[in-house]
């Protein structure tokens, strides 16, 4: 592999890791409403 394609994997890694602590905190708030909106019901 060539340094730039190093770079750039480099760069898609960090991007895939920064995405998947969204969706997880993402998830982590939906299922908190949801609790919170059976609760209420």
């Amino acid at each position: 592999m060539e340094v730039s394609q190093l770079r750039h994997l480099k760069g898609v890694e960090a991007e895939l890791s920064r995405l998947k602590r969204m969706y997880a905190d993402l998830a982590l708030e939906h299922h908190a409403l949801k609790d919170v909106m059976s609760r209420k019901l």
